[in-house]
């Protein structure tokens, strides 16, 4: 039998936890992905649908939702990413397939993505650097997709706390990782 042993997205035992300033960069290995697309002629049922399961309202054009423990940002025209933590919603694709059984598409993202939480003081600055979103403009709630370093990512204005969520490609976590860092050393 194969002795495996669970590694995060930076190759570590532990998230990474990284402190500039009084800014703080969090790898976020605790949060379970699906992505969710309405059938074509199903988009009013799968809306339907999407309203009861986060109890709350449907995530408008580059927005997300504060819903708890689930919740979602738009990333495409009847197009949204579910995320809730993992050590309770490990099989939230499976049953967010049976909920949108007929009228929307479901997809385990989790593993495909790397998270990084960026926390603290002067954290604008930083999300200058590193995109091209009017960090003026942008907004608690706010969800975008953007290029950071080359990589198309997801940046969610976190409506809980004073903070930037950052979904990057798993397979290039360690370089969007770099960059970020890079970022928080030359804005702080």
């Amino acid at each position: 039998m194969h002795n495996l042993t669970a590694i995060t997205a930076l190759g570590g035992q532990e998230p990474r936890v990284d402190s500039i300033g009084d800014a703080t960069l969090r790898e976020n290995t605790n949060l379970a992905l699906a992505s969710v697309h309405a059938r074509l002629g199903s988009e009013l049922a799968a809306r339907k649908t999407l309203m009861t399961v986060l109890g709350s309202d449907i995530p408008d054009v580059g927005k997300s939702t504060a819903a708890v423990p689930i919740s979602a940002f738009w990333t495409a025209t009847d197009q949204w990413m579910f995320c809730a933590p993992y050590d309770t919603h490990e099989t939230m694709a499976a049953d967010l397939a049976m909920q949108f059984a007929g009228v929307a598409s479901v997809t385990e993202q989790s593993d495909a993505w790397a998270v990084f939480d960026l926390s603290g003081d002067g954290i604008k600055s930083v999300m200058e650097l590193l995109c091209p979103i009017n960090m003026r403009a942008f907004d608690y709630g706010d969800a975008t997709r953007t290029s950071i370093h080359h990589l198309g990512c997801f940046v969610v204005h976190l409506p809980a706390h004073d903070g930037f969520r950052i979904i990057g490609p798993r397979a290039s976590a360690g370089s969007l990782h770099h960059a970020i860092i890079t970022a928080m050393r030359s804005a702080l």
